[in-house]
């Protein structure tokens, strides 16, 4: 059947979340976000924002609790932007559109491959009968809004860009296709786990005005201050086991969570005096019953009334504040940490030199597919051919780079608990005991995962692992792939602060406005190729220039 329009809406009632080791992640979950509302999900790192998500898709089952939906619902995941299979832009937009697309999809590129090796007659009915259900499923008017959305996001048609290579687009290329097609097609309910992350500034301020604009209900999770300050109508925050939301903007959210948390501290209080209070009688009442009768009963009585309070339970659960506590030595290198002379990164920069000292603070901008990741990949190993490249790249005396990877890509741990990475070691960095190990991770907020596999991790917590191996590995230039990114706001300023502390040599890719503004160089990859270094932070360099 034609895929129906209805007005959106989602509601969470009730919902919670059992771990597979038995700990509950959280509980009591309601909220409901109403058509033409932003509603921001945020929340440590860890704390179950993504796992929340994907109940509120169905992807997942809660063990309480029911979610309701209307109007169509897409998800954006939060790996979109970090696609390294063989994947086409196709396979892409297939993988965020509604179920019925995708099963008749599936079925159309089966009987075609069928139709291939057998051209007879029940084959030919077959891709037939296949056409019939892609029509039906709205297949061919998602190929003319797949057109716009090509079009849009990567300056070409569908027919050119469907079956290109996911891995030739840049992470922001990835998200503003997906966003395009999410933001523009049927669907009314739009689930987006942190969907600018990979995004350029000109790009995060598309989507903060799309978002401003949009009627369809839309529950997201970003740790981008300004962009949750613009876009976002409600906050949810996820902490303590359970949720609450904020009726307002960002810009009130953390006086409102201040107000909470002191009315919450009060009611514990007072909650504890009353507890003592009754536990005190019923102890007294105790010791009197033993001679009197008529006290017995009051004591019975007592003693029903404490285990009914106890039962009740306390007020909500205080939040433990995770932080962050970095401790990023460094070291003390050659005056010239970084040489670069007609450095031209092939097909995407013209050459150009640079000179970075010990203790300079370099941040690279520029927009999505400019070439900064590969370049921050160059200087990780210069000596290297995996960066195709011209002109020369050295480091200098005492330079030992450390690459903070945007992808989180890192199949060496894929399988492997955090502390058995920590205890294996690996070239600088020495292996550590169980003991050393949970130490460190607990400075890192980790030390609850410390027996979890590295892929099974939110990309926040990913985040934070990438920071303790590069402390762990002596690193005297550090080179930052948009780092910030799935940090929580707490996390992302203890990490500024250690960044301040370090001695040695930064270089970091951001489009973290506030971020970016505590660094004293800037590098500046430009849309015709050229690379030059500016007084201040660019951000409205337009998307690259080069053939498709």
């Amino acid at each position: 059947m034609p895929y129906c329009v209805y007005v959106g809406f989602l509601s969470a009632n009730g919902l919670s979340c059992v771990l597979p080791d038995g700990r509950l992640l959280f509980s009591d979950v309601s909220f409901r976000v109403s058509d033409g509302e932003v509603v921001a999900l945020v929340g440590e790192n860890g704390a179950g924002k993504t796992t929340l998500l994907r109940m509120m898709s169905g992807k997942w089952t809660p063990a309480e609790g029911s979610v309701q939906a209307q109007g169509g619902l897409v998800v954006m995941p939060q790996f979109i932007g970090s696609v390294r299979d063989e994947s086409t832009v196709r396979d892409l937009l297939l993988s965020v559109a509604h179920q019925d697309l995708r099963t008749a999809a599936e079925k159309l590129d089966t009987t075609e491959l069928a139709l291939m090796e057998v051209d007879d007659e029940p084959t030919q009915l077959r891709y037939a009968q296949a056409l019939v259900d892609w029509g039906e499923a709205g297949g061919y008017e998602t190929e003319v809004l797949w057109d716009t959305v090509t079009v849009a996001a990567l300056g070409v048609p569908y027919d050119r860009a469907k079956y290109r290579g996911v891995t030739t687009l840049s992470g922001g290329e990835q998200k503003r296709l997906v966003l395009e097609a999410l933001l523009r097609g049927k669907e009314q309910v739009l689930l987006l786990d942190e969907p600018d992350n990979y995004l350029d500034v000109p790009g995060k301020r598309w989507l903060e005005q799309r978002l401003a604009e949009t009627g369809k209900a839309v529950l997201l999770i970003s740790h981008d201050r300004e962009l949750l300050a613009a876009a976002a109508t409600q906050v949810v925050t996820l902490e303590a086991r359970t949720a609450w939301t904020h009726g307002g903007g960002f810009g009130t959210w953390h006086e409102a969570r201040r107000a909470r948390w002191e009315r919450v501290a009060e009611l514990h209080r007072r909650w504890e005096e009353e507890h003592q209070r009754l536990r005190d009688l019923t102890h007294t009442l105790r010791v009197q019953a033993a001679v009197s009768e008529a006290v017995a009963q009051k004591y019975r009585a007592m003693q029903t009334r404490l285990r009914k309070f106890e039962e009740a339970g306390p007020p909500p659960e205080m939040p433990n504040e995770q932080r962050l506590t970095p401790r990023l030595k460094g070291g003390r290198t050659g005056l010239r940490a970084i040489t670069c002379q007609g450095l031209g990164l092939t097909g995407l920069m013209r050459p150009f030199d640079l000179e970075a000292f010990y203790g300079d603070r370099v941040c690279v901008l520029g927009s999505n597919g400019s070439g900064k990741s590969h370049f921050l990949r160059l200087l990780a190993d210069p000596e290297a051919t995996a960066v195709a490249h011209t002109g020369t790249c050295r480091l200098g005396a005492r330079v030992v780079p450390g690459l903070f990877a945007q992808t989180h890509e890192h199949p060496e741990w894929v399988g492997r608990t955090l502390v058995d990475v920590l205890w294996q070691g690996h070239d600088a960095r020495s292996g550590l005991d169980r003991g050393r190990a949970m130490s460190a991770l607990t400075r890192y907020g980790l030390a609850a995962a410390g027996d979890q596999r590295y892929e099974v991790l939110s990309g926040g917590q990913q985040a934070r692992f990438q920071v303790l191996l590069l402390e762990l590995s002596g690193a005297t230039l550090l080179l930052l792939d948009e780092p910030t990114d799935n940090l929580d706001l707490a996390s992302a300023e203890a990490l500024q602060d250690a960044l301040e502390e370090f001695n040695g040599t930064v270089v970091a890719v951001t489009h973290d406005r506030w971020f970016a503004r505590s660094f004293d160089r800037y590098l500046l990859f430009r849309s015709d190729g050229s690379v030059l270094e500016v007084d201040e932070p660019v951000w409205d360099e337009a998307r690259v220039t080069r053939n498709r």
